[in-house]
């Protein structure tokens, strides 16, 4: 009876159920409807194979259906859920669903004999991946030529295709990513995303693994190269720059005043004493010296005595030697007249090695004194005294300025 105007499946029922006899019924390419009245359907017992394919029967066709079919197609309607528990048809092993409008694969609890299913042409994006285990029975599953999502959802279902030995009809050509665009056309088989992808825990856990290892690193590296302490350096510059520039007019614009600063460690302070500053200060030139001892601002931070001392100087000689780079407060004058040589791209260093330091000897967060050591002239204090003018002279000329 197919491609005739039938519109009620009620009424169909009923027209069958006085026929002792009828086995097989095509009702395919009609205008069914079922509306899920409550009069109940009632159909020829006997029936076992029956077509409603090509209708616009609905989600309710389930209350409507013979209890004993075994063969049931419902291809080309509008259906868009399997309800559970409506109806349980024991006997049914072949049910037909393509082109209806399934969101997933539907369940097996009212469909118990299940040996085939064709949900082929829906709106499945990601099929549920436990069809098998509810439909133990099912040999063979049409679940092609949907839009399917590739997506961590997905997965599992690509792996049960591998579980289930074959039963997916058409795998690998019918089963093809509509979603995302970039995953279009390519076949399920063909899509990969790793576990750490999917796994919610596993990729929070390993970020903050990541994140632990990282400011681990950050630390050591910070401990290592004494970033703390250039940090706090920077900002003890910085808050004496403020200072000086908000103070008195008078404190602003410093002009030089000294040849050079002299920074040395208290150990080395007698050669300063008896040799250094001798030499420079009398004879020949009128040298200006800056020494911590004399020139220091009383009432102000060491820090800024400091900050000041270098702006003010021409030059900064730094006396190298063990106990040099054994005292901390050497490495502040090094530390700012280094800050000095790169913002005011001067020339201001002058290094004497006073003794050899052997590079052991050397902290670690001491990698700028290594940098200029490696990189810059350095006059080294003779031992013998026939070459003492010589060094005298090269350090007054590398001073020599009219202040």
């Amino acid at each position: 009876l197919h491609k005739n105007k039938f519109e009620s499946l009620r009424k169909v029922s009923f027209m069958t159920s006085r026929m002792k006899s009828l086995t097989y019924l095509d009702m395919s390419n009609n205008l069914l409807r079922h509306d899920g009245a409550d009069v109940r359907c009632q159909w020829a017992e006997s029936l076992s194979e029956l077509d409603l394919s090509s209708n616009q029967l609905a989600d309710a066709v389930f209350e409507c259906l013979p209890v004993n079919v075994k063969k049931l197609s419902l291809q080309n309607n509008q259906i868009s859920n399997v309800p559970r528990g409506m109806v349980e048809l024991k006997s049914l092993e072949e049910l037909n669903l393509a082109s209806n409008r399934l969101a997933d694969l539907p369940g097996c609890s009212g469909f118990t004999s299940l040996q085939f299913l064709n949900i082929e042409m829906n709106l499945i994006l990601t099929p549920s991946a436990d069809f098998f285990q509810s439909c133990p029975r099912v040999r063979e599953l049409q679940a092609g030529h949907n839009p399917f999502k590739c997506s961590c959802e997905l997965q599992a279902f690509i792996g049960l295709e591998r579980q289930s030995g074959g039963k997916l009809f058409g795998w690998p050509a019918a089963y093809v990513c509509e979603y995302p665009e970039g995953s279009r056309g390519t076949e399920l088989k063909d899509f990969h995303l790793s576990q750490l992808a999917c796994n919610t825990t596993l990729l929070l856990v390993t970020a903050l693994l990541l994140t632990l290892v990282l400011v681990a690193v950050v630390a050591f590296l910070c401990i290592y190269l004494d970033v703390p302490w250039y940090v706090r350096m920077t900002w003890q510059w910085t808050q004496t720059k403020r200072r000086a520039w908000h103070g008195p007019p008078g404190d602003q614009g410093l002009v030089l005043q000294f040849h050079a600063f002299i920074s040395y460690s208290e150990r080395d302070s007698l050669w300063v004493k008896n040799e250094l500053i001798p030499n420079l200060e009398k004879g020949e030139g009128c040298v200006q010296l800056c020494q911590h001892e004399r020139n220091f601002v009383p009432g102000k931070s060491i820090v800024e005595n400091i900050i000041n001392c270098i702006e003010k100087s021409y030059k900064s000689i730094f006396v190298l030697s063990p106990n040099f780079v054994q005292s901390e407060w050497c490495h502040y004058e090094l530390y700012f007249a280094h800050h000095k040589l790169f913002s005011e791209n001067s020339n201001s260093l002058i290094l004497i090695l006073l003794e050899p330091i052997p590079p052991y000897l050397i902290p670690a967060r001491y990698h700028k004194l290594k940098a200029l050591m490696a990189k810059r002239t350095y006059l080294e204090w003779p031992k013998e005294r026939s070459k003492r003018p010589l060094f005298w002279a090269n350090l007054r000329a590398a001073i020599s300025i009219n202040l």
